[in-house]
């Protein structure tokens, strides 16, 4: 009998490729995703037609309103930083930086994990071609996972939980290809932090350039 896993499943590149890396190691998924007052709410179109194509088992869509805590663009009228290039992407935390995002997310992952008996959650964090996040770092990683061991009945029982993060040293190029490489379809994805009202992106945020940089290091056209 395949394990069970949870997956934070955002619709985006990342977690689509995550999503493969677990199938091909022979986890049944389970993934979560989340309308948390997000700009960019088309990513759960992304995430439904994810979890179709790749005939997860189960799907849940949490709704947690972070538009209650002020300071990010993507969950406010804060403007999303634009740029021309990949270069112009300072080295500070941007003002897309939702507070505590990936430890809010975690935790319902940590709950679904203990409600199913599964040890494994995956999450496709990324502290190469990423915006600067401190939830995307590996120290924060393994706090969570540290954390997540003392304060759950089946880790006291003696099942001890892991957090995957198969992405956490690989560029975006290397993302990209190592998702190709098993079959993902990235046309089924989006990363736009400020899409049109049909989903369109918008080609100029962070998560625009880095995309499209990782998808022009591969020597391939992105089809999303």
């Amino acid at each position: 009998m395949a394990k069970k896993a949870i997956l934070l499943l955002s619709g985006g590149l990342d977690s689509a490729t995550v999503l493969a890396i677990a199938q091909a190691e022979g986890y049944e998924m389970h993934a979560l995703s989340f309308l948390y007052g997000q700009r960019h709410a088309h990513e759960l179109e992304m995430a439904k037609r994810l979890v179709e194509k790749y005939k997860i088992t189960e799907h849940k869509i949490i709704k947690v309103d972070l538009a209650a805590f002020q300071g990010s663009a993507l969950t406010s009228t804060i403007p999303v930083p634009k740029h021309a290039s990949v270069k112009e992407i300072g080295g500070e935390i941007p003002v897309t930086y939702v507070p505590a995002r990936n430890t809010i997310f975690l935790s319902f992952a940590l709950a679904y994990a203990e409600s199913i008996a599964a040890c494994d959650i995956f999450i496709g964090v990324n502290a190469l071609d990423y915006s600067g996040y401190p939830d995307c770092r590996p120290e924060f990683i393994h706090a969570f996972e540290a954390m997540a061991n003392l304060a759950t009945a089946m880790s006291v029982q003696g099942k001890k939980i892991k957090i995957h993060v198969p992405l956490i040293n690989m560029t975006k190029a290397e993302i990209i290809k190592k998702g190709l490489g098993l079959g993902v379809d990235y046309s089924l994805t989006t990363s736009c932090y400020d899409p049109g009202e049909n989903g369109q992106s918008c080609g100029h945020c962070d998560a625009c350039l880095l995309r499209r940089k990782g998808f022009a290091e591969n020597n391939i056209e992105d089809t999303a």
